[in-house]
């Protein structure tokens, strides 16, 4: 049976992961330049080694809509994830990283039906690890095509 590894990581109360073959570095984040009338996902942009990056928040991207704006008043997180989606690099904010876990078929379900829509269509699997429910993310689909249009619009130059 084939394993793969993910980094597990906290975005207020659940846990997620992403296969660690798509992500490039995970950082500590120092400044957050704003962009005016940026999407609301966009947290702004940052530098990552001499390239201007957009960086999404996790909390407004992934949180449901009572958690994300207690999260939005309470802390501001500083570690971000470094992906390659779409052919370009983006960062998402999250409140922690947990740690590197090998997932096998058997840790993993679809996610059902009943709570699956086009909104969240980047949920590829739920591992279950010794009772932890972990949301497995794909990178190519966490962005729709039309936020990765209004993210291309932003002026990083």
């Amino acid at each position: 049976m084939s394993e793969f590894k993910v980094v597990s990581f906290k975005i207020g109360n659940e846990e997620y992961a992403l296969d660690i073959m798509k992500i490039d570095s995970i950082v500590e984040i120092e400044k957050i330049t704003k962009i005016p009338q940026a999407p609301t996902f966009v947290e702004g942009i940052m530098d990552f080694r001499g390239t201007v990056v957009p960086v999404i928040s996790g909390t407004r991207k992934f949180t449901v809509s009572s958690e994300k704006k207690q999260r939005d008043e309470n802390k501001k997180s500083n570690r971000a994830i470094i992906v390659n989606t779409r052919g370009k690099k983006i960062a998402i904010l999250v409140d922690e990283v947990k740690e590197v876990l090998s997932l096998s078929q058997e840790n993993l379900e679809e996610p059902p039906k009943e709570v699956s829509s086009e909104n969240n269509k980047y949920i590829s699997a739920i591992a279950d690890i010794n009772g932890r429910m972990i949301i497995v993310l794909d990178v190519e689909k966490i962005l729709t095509a039309k936020e990765a249009i209004d993210l291309s619009k932003i002026k990083t130059a």
